[in-house]
């Protein structure tokens, strides 16, 4: 990390199809190897299921899913003294969509359907509705920072 100054942020380009920032960003997370075509193919045929399953516009459940996704805190290391605190910290917005996206790729890959498109649409549809694996991950979050809030004075 350099000391001088912070990296600039480069900004991508909406996507094709939908002409979303997000979704772009999604699909960049998504990507093996550099093939972009796939991991395009996987969120639209992923969307077409959730169009099919859920009857409503994929854009919107996909942010829907995001949004309860997303953590508000978290918990970093201090270090004080000798010891080493679990301080309880907020979220930066751009962190909390990284963390998101991250968290639902992650959820859909670990999924037992057969294909990642059958994965990421089974994740998304769950996530909606306030379940399966990635809101779980920001549930155990909030838990971890609401068990260490008696360290919140250490923030920095």
């Amino acid at each position: 990390m350099s000391r001088r100054h912070a990296a600039e942020k480069r900004e991508v380009l909406p996507d094709a199809k939908y002409g979303d920032r997000v979704l772009t960003k999604f699909m960049n997370n998504l990507m093996v190897d550099g093939k972009k075509s796939v991991a395009e193919r996987i969120v639209y045929n992923a969307f077409e299921r959730i169009e099919a399953k859920l009857k409503k516009s994929p854009v919107e459940v996909f942010h829907e899913s995001l949004d309860n996704i997303k953590p508000s805190v978290e918990v970093r290391s201090r270090r004080v003294g000798g010891a080493t605190y679990q301080v309880p910290v907020e979220v930066r917005p751009e962190r909390r969509e990284a963390l998101a996206i991250r968290w639902l790729i992650d959820a859909s890959k670990k999924r037992n359907e057969n294909t990642m498109e059958e994965r990421l649409a089974g994740e998304l549809a769950d996530a909606v509705n306030g379940r399966g694996a990635a809101v779980k991950k920001r549930e155990d979050t909030h838990k971890m920072a609401d068990a260490n809030k008696a360290f919140s004075h250490y923030r920095w």
